[in-house]
């Protein structure tokens, strides 16, 4: 029995979200059939509805107003690639509430919020998956919520920002300072705040606990100088901006900053806006995952893969139950939606009752509600 169409409205129509809609709306066919579901993208919200896009799209799908998103009864999905803190997070909470699924490429608000957002979904019976938040189209979380799931993860050393790894790269070969970055605003990305963001999800879910990005030691790139970059060739050494986390006896270990790696070790030759995880696990060793982390393309592939999960939570009705409801039309010529195949959802749920002490030296130590503040408690 075909399933009925799945309802999915978007949220932002920029870099990623319009290489979400266009694969969406040309590659239907395809991915309908690796995932025996239609996806229809029935809403696009954006700010300005005059304003030109990179892609064809039709103008009756796009709106300004997010209460016929949030508020429409038939979106089963909500899909959210704007970025930001607010009013994302409440536009998440709202669709959560209103029963809808959520995926989301927002690690700012999956850092901030991601345990309370999953505890509420886990009340309403509905997902958020977030694998685009972390690592662009690398699968990190759906490889630590599955394929290492059998592991107790020891460490995590990280590149994951490719602006910081580009300038770093560029001083690195012109021995002079970047006057100009890849963002517009490269704060976020100098000041290392990115890498913090994407570090406390990895390692809530690693370790299964609650990491907030403000218990994380941070520092940026601002300080490196060229010179540095000479004196560490000659010893043997690249400079990256390394996000690392690793386990300790009764705490967890996590921090930003500047690092001096050896020139043979994977993660000194990422280079440019490439992404890499060095992972350690108990039973499989040392995996190296690497890809483009950023991007409107690289993105969209995690983000347009996770509709087809919805479809495995979706309950299955007879058509008798479907009546009146229409295959999804969308009013753009030659072009029809679809999903793809397969589970992997990921949260950040487990460990919810712990929470986290910062020491000043950058340690961050788990420790049960409820216990007496000298208290030790072993990590899982």
């Amino acid at each position: 029995m075909a399933s009925r169409p799945l309802n999915v409205g978007l949220i932002g129509l920029g870099t990623v979200g319009s290489q979400v809609a266009d694969r969406m709306l040309s590659w239907g066919p395809q991915l309908s059939r690796r995932a025996g579901v239609e996806l229809c993208l029935k809403r696009v919200l954006v700010r300005d509805l005059a304003k030109r896009r990179p892609i064809e799209i039709s103008p009756g799908l796009l709106t300004t107003d997010a209460s016929q998103i949030l508020d429409d009864p038939t979106v089963e999905v909500l899909i959210e690639v704007a970025g930001g803190d607010e009013p994302m997070r409440s536009y998440i909470e709202q669709a959560i509430q209103s029963g809808k699924h959520v995926i989301t490429a927002n690690k700012v608000v999956m850092a901030k919020h991601g345990p309370e957002l999953l505890d509420q979904a886990a009340e309403k019976n509905v997902d958020v998956y977030f694998e685009a938040a972390v690592g662009g189209g690398i699968p990190l979380i759906s490889a630590f919520r599955t394929d290492l799931q059998a592991n107790r993860i020891e460490r995590v050393s990280a590149v994951i920002n490719g602006t910081t790894n580009y300038v770093l790269g560029r001083m690195a070969s012109t021995g002079q300072q970047e006057a100009g970055y890849a963002e517009a605003d490269p704060t976020d990305d100098i000041g290392g705040f990115d890498a913090t963001y994407k570090l406390a999800i990895l390692a809530s879910i690693a370790y299964e606990i609650k990491v907030r990005p403000g218990e994380i030691y941070r520092e940026g790139i601002d300080g490196i100088e060229p010179v540095d970059f000479r004196y560490a060739r000659e010893l043997g050494y690249a400079i990256k901006l390394i996000a690392h986390t690793q386990r300790h006896p009764g705490r967890v270990e996590a921090r930003v900053h500047p690092a001096m790696i050896p020139l043979d070790h994977p993660l000194a030759r990422v280079e440019g806006a490439e992404n890499a995880v060095f992972v350690e696990g108990d039973l499989v060793g040392q995996v190296l995952l690497v890809g483009q982390g950023a991007g409107g393309r690289p993105t969209a592939s995690a983000v347009v893969g996770e509709p087809a999960l919805v479809q495995l939570r979706r309950p299955h009705r007879s058509d008798s139950d479907r009546r009146g409801e229409n295959a999804c039309l969308l009013p753009h010529p030659g072009r029809r939606p679809g999903g793809r195949a397969g589970r992997d959802r990921a949260g950040l749920r487990r460990g919810r009752r712990q929470h986290l002490e910062l020491h000043t030296e950058g340690r961050v130590v788990a420790r049960p509600h409820g216990r007496a503040r000298g208290d030790d408690a072993s990590v899982p």
